[in-house]
C-alpha cells in the first residue's frame, strides 16, 4: 500500500475556501505552503466572502494580506517636505473600534522588538506620524512600513482574543505572508511572535470560562518562515491548549484554474529540506547572519522529533566536533535580532556554521533540492 499522502483537487477558490472552512471545525489552525502565483491573496479573499455572503455580508473573517497593507497609503508632503506621514483608509471594518481599544501601548511592544522608531496616532486626522530620538515626522522605509503594520494587525488581534466587543463578529483569522515582501531575517522573530498569539488565540474562552477557539488560516511561499511556524505553534505553553493543525501544500498544477492541497501529516516536510537548501545558498553566497543559526536549530530540532527524540543532540552524535557543534547552536542560536538591520556573522561563525551545515547533510544524506527548478532548454536547430 503506497504511504503517499493524499492529494485533493478543487475545481476554483470558492470550493477550496469551503474545504479550508469545514477543516476548521474541528481543528485549530489550516497551514498552507505555496508559491506565489498560486493565488493565495484571492483565496483569502474568497474565505472572507464565504461569510459575508452567508450573514447579510458581515464578515466574520479579520484577515492580513496584501490588500490590507492598501489601507495605508503614504503621504510625503512633497511641497513642504515636513508633514510626512501614514493616512490610515479609517471607513475599513479593519480598524472598527481602534479610537477605543487603546492600541498604541500594544503596538509599541511588538514594534520595539523590531525597529527603533517610534510612532504617534492621530484618531481625529486618521494618520500616523513617526519620529526617532529628536526627529519628528520622519520618512521611514517601506520596509518600516510593512513593520508598523504588521504590529498593528498583531495589536488588534490582541483585542480580538480579549472578546472586546468591537471585534465579536471575528471568528476566524486569515493571514497571508505578513513578510512576503520583506528580508529572509523577519522569518525568525516574526513567526514565533506570531505562532505564540495563534496559541493564545487557540486557547480563548468566553465570559463563561467555555472554549471560545478563534480558528486560523495560515498562508506563505516562505520556507524558512513556514518551518519555524510549523515547530513554533506545536509548542505548548501553561494553560495552553495544545494546537491541533492540518497542513497541507497548495499547488496549481496547471493553467485549468483548479487547485490540489497535498496532506504533509508528520512526514518530513519539503519546506523542511527547502530550508536546508536556502541555508546552503548563503553558505555558498557568504551572506551568513546571525539569524541562519537559529534557523539550522529549527531544522535539527524537527529531525531529532521525526526520529522520536525531544533533543536536537541526537543530530550531532557521532560527529568529530559534536561537543563543539552542541556548544555553538546553544550559545548562538537565542536572541533577538534586528529585522531591518541584520548582523552579520564574524568570520569564524560562518566557517563553523559552514561545518555543522555540512557535517548534517552528510549524515543524514538530505536530498537538498534546488529550489529554482532549471527550465528545459530549447532544442537546436538540425
Amino acid at each position: 500500500m503506497s504511504n503517499a499522502p493524499k492529494v485533493h483537487k478543487y475545481k476554483n477558490l470558492k470550493t477550496l475556501a469551503g474545504r479550508l472552512r469545514s477543516d476548521l471545525t474541528n481543528i485549530h489552525c489550516v497551514l498552507l505552503y505555496a508559491y506565489n502565483r498560486t493565488g493565495k491573496t484571492r483565496l483569502s479573499m474568497e474565505f472572507k466572502d464565504i461569510s459575508k455572503r452567508k450573514a447579510n455580508g458581515i464578515s466574520d473573517t479579520l484577515y492580513f494580506n496584501a490588500f490590507t497593507e492598501d489601507l495605508f497609503v503614504w503621504h510625503n508632503d512633497l511641497d513642504n517636505d515636513t508633514d510626512r506621514h501614514v493616512k490610515i483608509n479609517e471607513n475599513s471594518s479593519f480598524f472598527d473600534g481602534l479610537k477605543d481599544l487603546a492600541l498604541d501601548e500594544t503596538i509599541a511592544g511588538y514594534l520595539s522588538r523590531y525597529a527603533d522608531f517610534d510612532f504617534d496616532i492621530d484618531y481625529e486626522k486618521w494618520v500616523v506620524t513617526f519620529r526617532k530620538g529628536d526627529e519628528e515626522r520622519i520618512k521611514i522605509s517601506r520596509g518600516e512600513e510593512k513593520i508598523f503594520i504588521w504590529c498593528m494587525f498583531m495589536a488588534i488581534c490582541e483585542r480580538v482574543i480579549d472578546g472586546l466587543a468591537s471585534y465579536e463578529r471575528v471568528k476566524h483569522l486569515y493571514i497571508d505572508d505578513p513578510i512576503s515582501s520583506l528580508d529572509d531575517n523577519n522569518a525568525i522573530a516574526i513567526a514565533c511572535d506570531l505562532a505564540a498569539l495563534l496559541r493564545k488565540a487557540a486557547s480563548r474562552k468566553n465570559a463563561q470560562g467555555e472554549p471560545d477557539p478563534l480558528r486560523t488560516v495560515f498562508s506563505s511561499h516562505h520556507a524558512l518562515f513556514f518551518n519555524v511556524m510549523c515547530n513554533e505553534i506545536g509548542r505548548t505553553r501553561d494553560g495552553q491548549e495544545k494546537v491541533s493543525t492540518k497542513r497541507y501544500f497548495l499547488h496549481r498544477p496547471d493553467s485549468d484554474g483548479s487547485f490540489t492541497l497535498r496532506a504533509t501529516g508528520d512526514t518530513p516536510y519539503f519546506h523542511h529540506v527547502a530550508t536546508l537548501a536556502e541555508l546552503r545558498k548563503c553558505v555558498e553566497a557568504g551572506t551568513l547572519y546571525t539569524y541562519h543559526f537559529n534557523a539550522l536549530r529549527s531544522i535539527l530540532e524537527r529531525t531529532a522529533s521525526f526520529l522520536g527524540h525531544d533533543d536536537l543532540r541526537v543530530c550531532l552524535e557521532g560527529l568529530e566536533d559534536e561537543a563543539l557543534y552542541n556548544r555553538a547552536l546553544n550559545l548562538l542560536s537565542h536572541g533577538k535580532y534586528s529585522i531591518t538591520e541584520p548582523v552579520e556573522m564574524v568570520d569564524d561563525n560562518k566557517d563553523l556554521f559552514r561545518m555543522i551545515l555540512t557535517d548534517v547533510v552528510d549524515k543524514f544524506g538530505f536530498a537538498v533540492p534546488d529550489l529554482v527548478p532549471v527550465a528545459p532548454q530549447p532544442k537546436a536547430n538540425p
